[in-house]
């Protein structure tokens, strides 16, 4: 049987302004971060992830410390990463640092792990961005063994072997959640089914059904792998929602091009016009608008990829705590319940 439908939201704890424009430094932004996962409990939200970066226009490098603080002012919501950067972190360390997670909150402690969609952290920890692919693999598989929570005994390339040894502290449990993030690769995908865990699809562009592949490629590698067929799939989709579908578009399009030009620059992308961004509203990836309005949007796209879990990324570049708190409470009381009631 699936699982029930869990609803999330995600933070990559952007620096913001106040609402007269100035800049909040890192220590308030991170505060501000806490605040609002606390608000999230309290209105019903299942989960809050926090993302892992290491460059100039996010304050959060270290999600589990952050999550750690939410998770002790917090008795119900999941706490977890979105993603944390496998590839250039230390998996026993990253086991130790999400079980430790778990004792704190009793059991709500989760692991999304991921390449991350940036790289800064590869030259910042000593890592060659050109084994990329070969990074991941191999720590993932240490991590799978760490995952059943016994002596561990592996081998790779990267690190000397781990020969007969405990990793403490162990879950209360016997098991740490884990996922794998999946940007749009089939072998990432594959990757996931491989190792029977749960598959998050970052969905941030473009009509969301065009993922409906993925979804089903993961259910036949399961199928092949002889692995249970009843692992959750979710889905990570950036949104934002005010009391009418033009509150939210005027208040969430400034901070959210601003982002989005910074990086495309970086990248090569042309600056983002509004016609495209409209567009994204209207039958992309981009969940903006009136309570009603993003809870049809997300109804459907539950229903299209058949998703036990929908994340929505609240925050985007500048947009100030006050609007994210707001965004947050709407969120959790209006369209939560409405989604429900439209897939019931």
């Amino acid at each position: 049987m699936a699982a029930p439908l869990e609803f999330g939201i995600d933070t990559f704890g952007d620096v913001t302004r106040t609402e007269d424009g100035a800049e909040v430094g890192y220590a308030q932004v991170i505060r501000d971060v806490v605040e609002e996962g606390v608000l999230a409990d309290s209105v019903g939200i299942d989960f809050i992830g926090i993302g892992e970066h290491h460059r100039a226009d996010f304050a959060i490098s270290a999600p589990e410390i952050a999550l750690t603080a939410i998770g002790a002012r917090t008795e119900r919501i999941r706490v977890g990463s979105a993603v944390t950067v496998l590839s250039s972190d230390d998996p026993i360390r990253v086991f130790q640092r999400f079980a430790t997670l778990d004792a704190v909150t009793n059991g709500r402690a989760e692991v999304i792990l991921g390449r991350g969609s940036f790289t800064e952290s590869f030259p910042l920890f000593g890592y060659d961005l050109a084994q990329y692919e070969e990074l991941f693999s191999e720590k993932l598989d240490l991590f799978g063994h760490l995952l059943e929570e016994g002596p561990v005994n592996w081998e790779g390339t990267f690190r000397p072997p781990v020969v007969n040894q405990r990793v403490f502290p162990t879950t209360e449990s016997g098991s740490l959640k884990a996922w794998i993030g999946v940007g749009g690769s089939p072998e990432s995908v594959v990757r996931a089914a491989r190792y029977g865990l749960p598959l998050m699809l970052a969905i941030i562009g473009g009509d969301p059904k065009r993922f409906a592949p993925y979804v089903d490629l993961f259910h036949r590698a399961l199928a092949q792998l002889e692995m249970p067929d009843d692992l959750p799939i979710g889905v990570h989709s950036p949104g934002y929602v005010a009391e009418t579908d033009e509150q939210a578009s005027a208040e969430f399009f400034p901070g959210f091009k601003e982002n989005r030009d910074k990086i495309g620059k970086e990248r090569g992308w042309p600056p983002m016009a509004r016609g495209e961004f409209d567009q994204e509203v209207r039958h992309g990836s981009l969940y903006v608008g009136s309570p009603e309005t993003v809870a049809q949007k997300i109804a459907a796209t539950v229903r299209a990829l058949g998703v036990q879990r929908f994340d929505f990324k609240y925050s985007a570049g500048p947009t100030s705590h006050a609007k994210l708190m707001k965004n947050i409470e709407l969120y959790g009381t209006k369209v939560i319940p409405r989604v429900r009631e439209l897939l019931a």
